[in-house]
């Protein structure tokens, strides 16, 4: 078979729907292939144990802390189900991560985005570190993107068809990421203020019943937030408060509790804490997002077109260039540029925006954790496949294998690993602490430092431990005779008389300090020193 004939067998067996499946069917696959492999993070313990509660329970009273009522409600109705488990408990984030890479192709349906642009965005969101982690992960977040990008392509599908039902999944979208985390309202704002601009510059149109539309979608959202943080109505102080809007459990104290958080600084770092993750993780997506800016300030900028134009009139006339020649040139250089702004364009000033609006954002609050990287990373990619010439998408798929690699680095590899990506997660130590407490009849646990323990010994399995909230005398721990004593190693004993004592991990994290002098090397290797708690694990000599 020729060279030429070979070609045509490929594109005829990868045609633009199958490669598109295949790589959905990638995603799916990193997304839920082995998706209890780790232990449960800090964070997750807690959401799932709350989830657990409120299946038990049946209540849930909203704490800014720990966000928005969505992720509980779904995680309590996937233990109802299937039951309560690490893999159940992450079964709707890997859904959520994966329905991201549809709402690409229905971008694509709508003409915003050519055949390669989409395979390649949808590809970036399939094998992304990023997005694959936090897809596996039961945070609010992944649940906040999805809305996020629903929310767009529900507004992009109403410009362009003028229909209520895409007005009306725009408001259940909305509802949705609002009643994930507090920042949505920033994410509204910034999408909000570029359509304004674009309605405004007659770029974009409103449907003629726009007004009735907006009022139907704002009172869809009120009533689903209000269910949902009112707990069904359980607690309407969350809604109203005491003095009906003002000092309620709710609005109120989000905004008081994460302006606090950002003044505390308590997990603060500079404006720029997340380029490097950005390089850390997603390199080849980041060089093609600045390039794909590059290209968009200069996409008007016809320079070829001018250089002949100017090369013929000097050729024509014989060096005389008069002001009515270039009068003409510039004149036709204008409408040239004109041209050129597409409805694809269009999009990609949106994304554009909202790439640079969403960096500026989470760089300047002073809350910075690695999960909220995938807010800006889902712009950053569509900006990264704007007009992709063959050059960009060798480069994208050379590129793929740097981020397939990264990817089984922090998702499958079943150890520790010495990156910023896992904030604090518990070790893989925690299974051998939890095998020892599954062989004791009696344990005393004292340390302020126990996550996600009752989340691994919830309902009566945790019957056999005895909880002390911090360090007791040696009497009080020892006056039972536990098989087990459990201490935070660094409010511990040296020694228990009669005891033999191991310290293992807790949890674990990449550790700049011990870091900062060999970053590149770290780099290369991903090795080197990381900072932990630990827990100080006393067994009874006698068993």
């Amino acid at each position: 078979m020729s060279a030429a004939g070979f070609s045509e067998t490929i594109k005829k067996i990868f045609t633009f729907k199958r490669t598109f499946f295949l790589i959905l069917l990638i995603g799916i696959i990193l997304r839920f292939y082995f998706l209890d492999l780790k232990l449960f993070h800090h964070d997750e313990a807690i959401h799932s144990w709350f989830s657990y509660e409120l299946l038990l329970k049946g209540s849930w009273v909203y704490d800014p802390s720990y966000h928005g009522p969505f992720l509980y409600y779904v995680t309590a109705g996937m233990f109802a189900l299937f039951g309560d488990s690490d893999l159940v408990a992450r079964l709707l984030p890997a859904l959520f991560g994966t329905l991201l890479i549809p709402l690409v192709y229905c971008i694509y349906r709508l003409g915003y985005l050519d055949q390669k642009q989409t395979l390649v965005a949808a590809l970036f969101i399939a094998i992304s570190p990023d997005m694959v982690y936090f897809s596996r992960f039961l945070r609010h977040d992944i649940f906040m993107l999805f809305f996020t990008l629903l929310l767009l392509v529900a507004v992009l599908y109403y410009f362009e068809r003028g229909q209520l039902r895409f007005a009306i999944i725009a408001a259940i979208a909305t509802a949705g990421a609002l009643s994930c985390k507090e920042e949505m309202p920033v994410i509204l704002l910034i999408f909000a203020s570029f359509f304004i601009f674009s309605i405004w510059r007659g770029r974009m149109h409103l449907p003629s019943r726009w007004k009735t539309d907006l009022l139907i979608s704002t009172f869809i959202v009120v009533a689903i937030m209000s269910v949902l943080y009112s707990a069904f109505g359980a607690h309407i102080e969350t809604l109203v408060g005491n003095n009906f809007l003002i000092n309620s459990t709710g609005w109120y104290q989000a905004i008081d509790h994460w302006i606090a958080m950002h003044n505390e600084q308590r997990l603060g770092g500079p404006w720029f804490f997340y380029i490097p993750l950005l390089l850390l993780y997603e390199l080849p997506i980041f060089i093609l997002a600045i390039i794909g800016i590059l290209q968009f300030l200069l996409s008007g900028l016809d320079f070829t077109s001018f250089y002949k134009r100017i090369k013929n009139v000097i050729l024509n006339r014989t060096f005389a260039l008069s002001t009515k020649d270039l009068t003409e040139i510039s004149i036709r250089q204008l409408n040239a540029q004109t041209q050129i702004h597409s409805k694809s364009d269009e999009f990609f000033r949106l994304c554009i925006w909202w790439m640079l609006l969403s960096m500026a954002f989470y760089g300047y609050v002073q809350e910075k954790v690695p999960w909220l990287l995938i807010h800006q990373l889902l712009p950053i990619i569509f900006v990264a496949v704007y007009k992709l010439n063959w050059q960009k998408v060798v480069f994208a798929l050379v590129g793929m294998i740097f981020l397939a690699v990264i990817t089984w680095h922090v998702a499958f590899i079943p150890i520790d690993i010495n990156e910023p990506i896992v904030q604090v997660q518990n070790s893989e130590d925690l299974r051998q602490v939890m095998t020892v407490i599954d062989h004791a009849n009696h344990v005393t646990l004292a340390s302020k430092n126990y996550w996600p323990l009752p989340w691994y010994y919830r309902g009566d399995r945790w019957n056999k431990i005895t909880f002390y909230a911090d360090k007791q005398d040696e009497k009080t721990l020892t006056d039972t005779h536990p098989d087990v004593i459990i201490l935070y190693d660094a409010d511990s004993y040296d020694s228990l008389d009669g005891y033999t004592k191991n310290t293992y991990k807790l949890d674990y994290w990449f550790s700049f300090y011990d870091n900062q002098n060999r970053l590149l090397d770290y780099y290369i290797h991903r090795d080197g020193k990381m900072g932990s708690m630990n827990l100080d694990v006393f067994t009874k000599n006698s068993i």
